[in-house]
């Protein structure tokens, strides 16, 4: 993770040092940056009047070049970007969506719901034609959307009971406006009640109720009285200009960031003494000014601060953001993170794509975990000056230069989407490159991989998980059924159950009792010795594949121990009984009979070597062999006794359980009590 989260980084500086060589090339080419000042008197009528709809700014009634400058200086300084994104944006011809509502609960959880944003929609009565032409409302819809108005059409014919209800009788625009300055406040429905059906009449009606939800001030006094006044909110702008009203995109600003930030309009157009003005730093007329507890900024004085609804937007959310914008900036991250695996992860494309999913589904994963505790912390009621400092922390941090430069950057690119994206794999492949030649500096076998390849690699794996699902914790060898009849796989399928069972570790095994069994008669040394001889070959080859040599036995021999004996006792070398019909044929059998001898009834089993929880038997029901003398046994924890081998074979395969009782093989159970011999000393 850290090393995606150093390349992600390193593809951020890049972005930066590329967009400073785009400015650099600009000025080179043009002699401007983007930052430059605009003199509107060098500008076209058509630029000009371009520059007033990107603002907001009515301008029907005024066919004269001189007035609409004039307009265009009082609602605030034009730069270079400014003008570059307006023109871009006017030549850009993309249809705008608008919404087709069905009915009373669509219409309801869209407008009347939404206490966030300004919606227009068109109502078209039953058996009437809509008051807006097909014409004029894309062009109507079109213009509004710059300013993050969203639109609809509700047709009576798919709800009429509602539009009586609500009395719209008659095809007409309704205007839904937050109606109080508090977040997640009371929607207001306007009615257009104007006779001429044209988009600027219309326009200007959407942006008076628009304006009047912000306050207004119209001399010194007020003016003072409002700038030192504290209230609940810590952040305001104020918009000093010679206006009627604020510019449409201020105003649709202040629906957006209801709650949050205070808009102030000071219409000085009127005013005489101005004296004050100067008192608190405002030297000249229009001013954006920001207004916190930390201090004044003016807006507009770094790059990338225009006078547009997106330039604005972006500087507000980075002093003032919601949770809501911190979490789609840390999925947006999080998910260019996981996108560097593509390129990290070496070998086959399919294994590219599977290791990016499965990246994708963790990392978002542990991105909607971790949010959750977090919005629970921050709903605590001892917090809020944590939330104060946290804030303050970004006001100081986004009015700097260097943040002004990201937020110009991203606008930038967010506007140049294939830009963005053309970068981001360029820069993938590069990483792509490197690691692939240090993976072949270090002679790495899967970057040559092919696709086939990785597929029957992870087809070989998935197959033996599914069928065997403990056999990659196993040391030491297991032959599959399935290798020799391939008709298990269909018995596997009859019955679904079976591919689910839990993994179990086996680490319990090596802690199940394990001693020799041994009789009641007794040998020569020298017959011993010699059956030593004889079997050691065969002792040390086999014990090896039962359960990691001897070494995992202990080397005490006395009754009460339950472990293999001394090392220079002749039974201790002794081979395990295999004489299964699976793991030994017959002529190893006779042989290990003559080298131990089976026990008979002259020679009774050592039953004091044996742990006291054990049932005592005589016979393994795995391999239903007899035990021999000398042969290495295992008990469960139901008290059944097995040959070692041939129990943690049976184990090995995924059943943890006794073969005689089912009793769970890892459990433990209640020991069993060997029933007392009556004593030989009977009173007299």
């Amino acid at each position: 993770m850290w090393l995606k989260l150093f390349f992600l980084l390193l593809y951020f500086l890049v972005l930066f040092v590329l967009a400073r060589v785009f400015e650099a090339v600009v000025w080179y080419e043009t002699g401007f940056f983007a930052t430059q000042l605009v003199d509107p008197v060098a500008l076209s009528f058509r630029k000009l009047r371009t520059i007033l709809e990107c603002r907001g700014l009515g301008h029907s009634g005024l066919p004269e070049k001189k007035d609409v400058r004039e307009l265009v200086e009082k609602s605030g300084d034009l730069m270079e970007g400014e003008l570059y994104s307006a023109l871009k944006e006017e030549e850009a011809s993309e249809s705008v969506s608008s919404t087709n509502f069905s009915g009373e609960m669509h219409f309801y959880e869209l407008v009347e719901d939404t206490k966030d944003g300004i919606w227009l929609v068109q109502v078209i009565a039953n058996d009437r034609s809509p008051l807006v032409g097909k014409v004029h409302w894309e062009k109507m819809v079109k213009k509004v959307s710059r300013f993050g108005i969203r639109t609809g059409t509700f047709n009576c014919s798919s709800d009429p009971r509602y539009c009586r209800r609500r009395g719209w009788l008659k095809s007409t625009l309704i205007m839904s406006v937050p109606q109080t300055s508090t977040s997640k406040g009371k929607v207001m429905l306007k009615e257009y009640s104007g006779r001429k059906i044209e988009v600027e009449h219309i326009f200007k009606w959407i942006t008076a109720h628009a304006a009047s939800r912000i306050k207004t001030i119209y001399n010194s006094e007020h003016l003072r009285e409002e700038w030192n006044r504290s209230d609940q909110y810590r952040v305001k702008i104020y918009l000093f200009a010679s206006l009627d009203q604020p510019p449409a995109f201020f105003s649709a600003l202040s629906v957006k960031f209801t709650g949050r930030v205070e808009f102030i309009f000071v219409n000085v157009e009127n005013w005489d003494n101005k004296s004050y003005m100067a008192e608190i730093g405002i030297d000249k007329t229009p001013s954006y000014i920001l207004r916190t507890p930390e201090g004044i900024y003016r807006y507009g004085s770094n790059a990338g601060e225009f006078v547009s609804l997106r330039a604005m937007d972006s500087f507000l959310r980075s002093l003032q953001p919601e949770v809501n914008d911190l979490f789609v900036l840390s999925l947006v991250l999080v998910n260019l993170m996981a996108w560097m695996d593509l390129f990290i992860t070496q070998g086959a494309t399919i294994k590219r794509f599977v290791v990016l999913i499965s990246t994708l589904g963790t990392y978002n994963s542990l991105l909607i975990i971790s949010w959750l505790p977090v919005l629970g912390f921050l709903q605590l009621p001892y917090l809020d000056s944590f939330y104060e400092y946290s804030l303050k922390l970004f006001r100081y941090s986004n009015t700097t230069t260097l943040a002004s430069w990201v937020r110009a950057d991203w606008m930038f690119y967010s506007s140049h989407p294939a830009l963005f994206l053309s970068t981001y794999l360029g820069h993938g492949l590069l990483i792509d490159y490197f690691e692939k030649k240090r993976r072949r500096n270090n002679n790495n076998d899967e970057v040559n991989a092919n696709n086939l390849e990785w597929l029957s690699s992870l087809w070989d794996w998935y197959t033996s998980y599914l069928f065997h699902p403990i056999a990659s914790f196993q040391h030491f060898p297991f032959d599959s059924d399935w290798d020799e009849d391939p008709d298990l796989f269909l018995e596997r399928l009859a019955f679904p159950d079976l591919w689910l069972h839990p993994l179990i570790p086996t680490d319990y095994i090596k802690n199940l009792p394990m001693w020799r069994f041994k009789c009641l008669g007794i040998h020569s040394d020298e017959e011993m010795l010699e059956t030593l001889q004889d079997s050691e070959s065969d002792s040390d080859s086999e014990n090896r594949e039962v359960f990691s040599s001897e070494k995992d036995i202990s080397e005490d021999d006395e009754p009460n121990t339950f472990h293999s004996p001394r090392a220079g006792d002749p039974c201790c070398r002794a081979n395990s009984c295999l004489c299964t019909s699976k793991c030994c044929s017959k002529e190893p059998c006779e042989r290990k009979a003559r080298s131990y001898g089976s026990y008979s009834t002259a020679d009774e089993p050592d039953w004091s070597s044996w742990p006291p929880e054990m049932l005592h038997c005589t016979e393994c029901v795995v391999c239903l062999e007899n035990f021999e003398r000398g042969c290495l046994l295992m008990g469960l924890p139901c008290g059944h006794v097995f040959h070692q081998n041939c129990i943690v074979m049976w184990l090995a395969g995924g059943r943890h359980c006794c073969p005689v009782c089912r009793w769970a093989s890892y459990k433990a159970k209640q020991p069993y009590t060997h029933p007392q011999p009556p004593s030989s000393d009977s009173p007299s």
